[in-house]
C-alpha cells in the first residue's frame, strides 16, 4: 500500500490539529459510505508509521470515536465502525457536505489575493496528486 492509496491524510500545515484531521475524516468515511459499520479502522501503529505521527495522536482520535458511539474497541482485532449513520447517497447532499471546506479555500485565497485560475489550477494539481489521476 502506498501513503497515496492510505486511508487517512493529514496535511500538518493547515493549523488543524491531527487528532481532529483523522476525526473528521473517520466521521466523512462513515457519512459517504466508504467505511461500513463492522469495518476495521487500521492499528494505531499503522496510522503512526503511514502518516508518520505519534501514535499516541491517533489514539486520541480512536478514544474520542470510541467515546461517541461510532467505534468500538474489539479485543485483539482493532477498532471496529458501529456508527450507524446512513451514508449520504444523494449527490447534492454530498455536495453540501463539501460546501463549507470550499468556503474557507475561497475566503483565504481571496485573502491572500490570489487569482481563482491559480486557486483552481492549484486544486486540479493537488485532485492529480492525492487521488492518483
Amino acid at each position: 500500500m502506498t501513503k497515496a492509496d492510505f486511508l487517512f491524510h493529514i496535511i500538518t500545515t493547515s493549523g488543524v490539529p491531527i487528532y481532529r484531521q483523522l476525526l473528521d475524516q473517520i466521521n466523512t468515511l462513515i457519512v459517504s459510505g466508504r467505511l461500513k459499520s463492522g469495518d476495521f479502522l487500521p492499528s494505531i501503529r499503522q496510522v503512526g508509521k503511514e502518516l508518520e505521527i505519534n501514535p499516541m495522536t491517533a489514539s486520541k482520535a480512536y478514544s474520542i470515536l470510541e467515546r461517541e458511539g461510532v467505534l468500538k474497541n474489539c479485543r485483539g482485532q482493532g477498532m471496529q465502525v458501529v456508527a450507524t449513520s446512513r451514508p449520504i447517497k444523494n449527490y447534492k447532499d454530498r455536495k453540501r457536505f463539501i460546501q463549507p471546506l470550499l468556503e474557507q479555500v475561497i475566503i483565504h485565497a481571496h485573502q491572500l489575493t490570489l487569482p481563482r485560475e491559480d486557486v483552481l489550477e492549484m486544486l486540479d494539481t493537488l485532485w492529480k496528486e492525492k487521488i492518483n489521476e
